[in-house]
Order: structure tokens, then C-alpha cells, then sequence
């Protein structure tokens, strides 16, 4: 079935590097507990993942920031775990804690006998989401699909859930690196299929989150995190649609390692708040596009000092193309949406200037 004409393309041509009007901006996290219908809707399917597990559901809450908002892009509501899950980790989350797998992965033959995901029967209501919101959609604006990276995933799988030294996952990696190995060739393998298969389903767009990236050393983070998301780089359907589908890395504390992911033949770089966007600019040209990068709790400031601090990454970026502003990661849970409304207007109103040749 053929798809409507996109009525926004502007998010799709800043991550080709192509002329915009304006600079376009979404946000991570932009469905989310910030937005008072996004925890009713939450409450009425019960929980979090049976909200991600309801096509009708997760479709509303992907769409509830384009009412409030003139965002450039949806970002398909899910949950970077989905993969774990589907592999039989049992995934839940503890009030207060965060996501939890009743199963850790702790040996080589807890590794073995983990399954390669197969997107189209262990992850059904994910696609079944992306179809149904495209169709909502309309061509109002691109959709972005996702995943977690294969570091991200292990270090969960590992580790049993959220950790702040990753000492578990760590270990394996020094001391056991064949096995960490053939871990993460799984969830590449895996994740490769989940992409595509959202791709298929009309996902115009997708980003890897390399959360836990940066809590890496140089070389490990080469041979850890990076080999494997450019394995899934050169495995991801490239052209959909009659268009190019590009591909974001995002790995939060990565921005030391810019030019090694830019070499893995993605789209555009995310960056967190550390790392300065016209000097990461410098670095990489026009190889890529940048994406981000102003700190989340900057939305926790007055509308005067959003507005002031998105002119100050704009100016930094310079003039031209290649930019797609965001958070330099999620909007966080206590922000109010006024403050959110005031990021957006201000990147489309100051950027302007930024786009007149």
C-alpha cells in the first residue's frame, strides 16, 4: 500500500546533510511521564510494558507530543529492552529501580542458549505498532524506529538490570571476552532483524541508543560497542519507500570517539551535552550530521534561559546544514511541558537566520 506524501520532510533532510528552512528538533524521550495524557494513558493499560505491548496505546502516546508540539519527527513508544525480553530474560520493572530480568546472563551456556530474536514472531506488537502509526501519521511527519546497541543490551542482560559500575559485564569482557563476544553477535544479529523489520513496517528513520557506551574505556569501546553497531550499520535496509532510511548513533559520553563512529558509514552522530557541536562539527565536516545537544535540565530553567541557550548551540553549529537539534538525552520526568513548548518554538524561530543562503 502506498504511503501518503510527506507533508515535513525537513528531519529526513537535515540527517542527508540536504537544505531546511528551519532546524528541525525532536526530542528523546518525547512520549513520556513529562506529559500529564501520557500517564493517564500509562494508567489505563495497567503498566509500562503492557503499555508497549498495546498497539492502540502505544500508537496514542507516540502521537500525544505532535498535539502539543510542532515536532519534526515521532519516535516509535518502546522500550530499548524489548530484544532481552523477547530472548526469555523476563523483563519487569521495580518502582523506584528501573527495568529488572528475573534471568541474568552469566555464563557460557547461559549465552548459548539464548535464541536469535526473529522480529516477526517474537516482537510482533512492536511492528504492528510502527504500521499503525504510520497510518496515523499521514505524512504529518517522519518516524524514527530504534534500538538499544548490543553493549547497552548485555550490560542489562548481565548485570540483571541498571547499574552504575557495570562490574558484572565488565568482568566478562576482560576476562572472558568470547563469551561477551558471542553474546553481543547474538544481539547484533538480533538487532539487525528487530530494525529491519521495523523499517519494513515503515520506519522512515532509525537511531541506536549506545547508552552505556561511554562508560567504557578507548580500546573497549572500539571492541565492545562500536564493532558491533557498525556490523548492524551494514546489515540495516538503507532505502525504503522509494527514499533513503537514515541511521543515527547515539552514544551518550561517546563524543571523544566522533570520528570512529562517523567511519562506520552512519547517517549522524548524536551527542550528549558534553561534547561542544561546533567543534564536534570541525571534526567530522560534512561526513555526517550532528544531532543534539543541549542538557536536559536546561528545560528545569526559565523560558529566557532555554531560549538563550538554544541560540547559543545554533550559533555554535554555524550556518548550513546538518543539524537536527535535540536534548543531549531524555527529557526527564519533572519538566513542564510550557518549558518544552518553549525549546521547540525557539530552535524553529532562531534558526531561521541560520538557513538563508
Amino acid at each position: 500500500m502506498s504511503q501518503p506524501a510527506l507533508q515535513n520532510d525537513r528531519f529526513l533532510r537535515a540527517l542527508n546533510c540536504e537544505s531546511v528552512d528551519v532546524t528541525p528538533v525532536w526530542m528523546m524521550r518525547q512520549a513520556g511521564r513529562y506529559l500529564p495524557e501520557y500517564r493517564a494513558t500509562r494508567e489505563m493499560a495497567g503498566d509500562f510494558l503492557s503499555l508497549c505491548k498495546n498497539t492502540e496505546l502505544a500508537c496514542e502516546v507516540t502521537l500525544q507530543p505532535l498535539e502539543r508540539f510542532p515536532l519534526d519527527a515521532a519516535i516509535l513508544f518502546s522500550d530499548i529492552l524489548t530484544i532481552p525480553d523477547a530472548m526469555g530474560l523476563g523483563l519487569y520493572f521495580e518502582t523506584g529501580e528501573g527495568p529488572r530480568f528475573r534471568k541474568q546472563v552469566r555464563t557460557a551456556a547461559d549465552v548459548e542458549a539464548l535464541p536469535i530474536v526473529e522480529t516477526a514472531s517474537d516482537l510482533s506488537y512492536v511492528t504492528d505498532a510502527v504500521r499503525t502509526i504510520r497510518r496515523e501519521l499521514n505524512g504529518r511527519v517522519p518516524l524514527i524506529g530504534f534500538s538499544g546497541s548490543p553493549w547497552t543490551l548485555a550490560t542489562y542482560m548481565v548485570e540483571g538490570g541498571s547499574s552504575k559500575d557495570f562490574r558484572r559485564a565488565k568482568a566478562m569482557a576482560f576476562d572472558t571476552p568470547e563469551i561477551m563476544h558471542q553474546l553481543l553477535d547474538k544481539l547484533a544479529e538480533s538487532v539487525i532483524d528487530y530494525l529491519n523489520a521495523q523499517i519494513k513496517a515503515g520506519a522512515q528513520a532509525v537511531q541506536i541508543f549506545d547508552t552505556w557506551g561511554g562508560a567504557l574505556s578507548h580500546a573497549a569501546y572500539h571492541e565492545f560497542s562500536l564493532a558491533y553497531m557498525h556490523k548492524i550499520v551494514k546489515g540495516l535496509i538503507r532505502e525504503n519507500e522509494g527514499r533513503k532510511v537514515p541511521v543515527i548513533l547515539f552514544t551518550k559520553n561517546g563524543g571523544q570517539w566522533l570520528e570512529s563512529i562517523a567511519a562506520t558509514g552512519c547517517d549522524a552522530a548524536g551527542l550528549d551535552w558534553t561534547t561542544d557541536i561546533g567543534s564536534a562539527r570541525q571534526r567530522v565536516g560534512q561526513q555526517i550530521a550532528l544531532q543534539g545537544n543541549m542538557d536536559p535540565t536546561m528545560l528545569y530553567a526559565s523560558p529566557n534561559a532555554i531560549r538563550a541557550e538554544v541560540g547559543r548551540i545554533l550559533e555554535s553549529f554555524g550556518t548550513g546544514n546538518g543539524h537536527v537539534f535535540n536534548l543531549g538525552h531524555g527529557i526527564t520526568p519533572d519538566v513542564k511541558p510550557e518549558h518544552a513548548g518553549v525549546f521547540i518554538e525557539a530552535v524553529h524561530e532562531l534558526s531561521a537566520s541560520y538557513h538563508r543562503s
